[in-house]
C-alpha cells in the first residue's frame, strides 16, 4: 500500500462504487472453480493489495466445504493490478483432508498472475489448552478520534468516496498514551483500533475473514517504515518514501466480527535492503488474540 488518496473513477470495465463494504468483497463465479471481481485502487492505478487477498480469500471459501473455517493464508503480491481491469481468481483444490483443506488461488489479469495466495481450511476441535498474550491496557477507540480528523476537508470528502475506504473506521493511539508498552531499541510500534464501520450481513465466518485480510493490508506496510516517516494516516507532509506489499500471512486464532472494534497491535523487528518486516496482532474487545499477521513490504526512499 502506499497511498489511498486517489478515487477510483468507474469505467467501461469497472463498476460503481459498492454500495455496502459486503458487496466491495462481492466475487461472480464462472465455473466450477473459476471467480472474477473488481478491486478498487490504493495507489494511483493500482489495485488495492488488500481487496485482491480478501476476494482471493473469498474465492478459496467458495470451494470449501461451509463447516471448515479458515486458519491460515499466505500470499504473494507478484504485480500490480489495474484498478479499472476485471480479475480472474482461479482455484487449485490442493488437498481434502478428515480434518484440514487447503487451496491455491492465482489472481490472474490480462494474462498476467498479479497475486498467488494459498489458504487453509479446518475443522474446529477440542483445545488442548488455550492461552494467548494479553492485549495492552490501551485507550478505548471511543476516546479517540478518527484518523482523518486532521486533514482538510478536500482530502477528507476524497477518501470518503473511495470504495471501501469510506466504510473505515481508523483510531490511532497516540505513542504517549497510557498503556502503550516502552518501545525497544530497533523496533517501531503503533496500535490502532480498526473496525468495518457498516454493519455486516450475518452469512458466516468467512465474510469477516475477508474483511480481516483487507483491514491487515492498511497499516503493516508503514509501521515497518516508521523509522522514516510518520504513519500514512498521521503525515502531514509530503511522502518520503515508496512502500508496497511484496507478501502477506496471517493465522486466525478465535472467532471474531470485523464490524466490531479490534486492536491492531503492530511492530516491526527489521527493516534493510530496500524491505521492511512488520508484526501485528488482532485483539477483541474483551482482549482475545484473533488473529496474527505479518508482512514484508518493499520501502525505498522517493528521490
Amino acid at each position: 500500500m502506499t497511498d489511498l488518496t486517489e478515487q477510483q473513477r468507474p469505467t467501461e470495465q469497472a463498476p460503481a462504487l459498492a454500495a455496502t463494504f459486503a458487496e466491495l468483497l462481492e466475487i461472480e463465479q464462472l465455473d466450477e472453480n473459476t471467480f472474477r471481481g473488481h478491486c478498487h485502487a490504493g495507489a494511483p492505478m493500482r489495485a488495492f493489495g488488500g481487496h485482491v487477498a480478501a476476494q482471493a480469500l473469498a474465492a478459496a471459501g467458495r470451494t470449501s466445504p461451509g463447516q471448515r473455517a479458515v486458519h491460515s493464508l499466505h500470499g504473494y503480491f507478484l504485480l500490480p493490478g489495474d484498478p479499472t481491469r476485471p480479475i480472474e481468481y482461479r482455484v487449485d483444490r490442493l488437498r481434502e483432508g478428515f480434518t484440514y483443506t487447503t487451496r491455491r488461488v492465482r489472481a490472474v489479469q490480462d494474462r498476467n498472475e498479479i497475486f498467488d495466495l494459498t489458504v487453509s481450511f479446518k475443522l474446529p476441535e477440542p483445545a488442548a489448552g488455550d492461552r494467548h498474550r494479553d492485549m495492552p491496557p490501551l485507550p478505548a477507540p471511543e476516546t479517540l478520534p478518527d484518523a482523518f480528523a486532521h486533514w482538510d476537508e478536500e482530502l477528507r470528502a476524497a477518501i470518503r468516496r473511495t470504495d471501501g475506504f469510506r466504510d473505515l473506521d481508523v483510531r490511532f493511539v497516540p505513542p504517549d498514551a497510557p498503556g502503550v508498552p516502552p518501545v525497544v531499541p530497533g523496533m517501531p510500534q503503533q496500535f490502532v483500533w480498526l473496525r468495518i464501520a457498516t454493519p455486516l450481513p450475518e452469512t458466516g465466518p468467512l465474510l469477516h475473514a475477508c474483511a480481516l485480510a483487507y483491514l491487515s493490508d492498511l497499516t503493516l506496510a508503514s509501521t515497518a517504515g516508521l523509522h522514516e516517516q510518520a504513519n500514512f494516516f498521521q503525515r502531514t507532509e509530503p511522502p518520503r518514501l515508496l512502500m508496497t506489499s511484496l507478501d502477506h500471512a496471517m493465522w486466525f486464532h478465535r472467532p471474531f466480527r470485523a464490524d466490531e472494534w479490534l486492536l491492531f497491535a503492530q511492530r516491526s523487528p527489521s527493516a534493510s535492503d530496500g524491505r521492511g518486516l512488520a508484526l501485528g496482532e488482532f485483539y477483541d474487545r474483551d482482549g482475545l488474540l484473533v488473529a496474527s499477521a505479518v508482512q514484508e513490504a518493499l520501502i525505498r526512499r522517493l528521490r
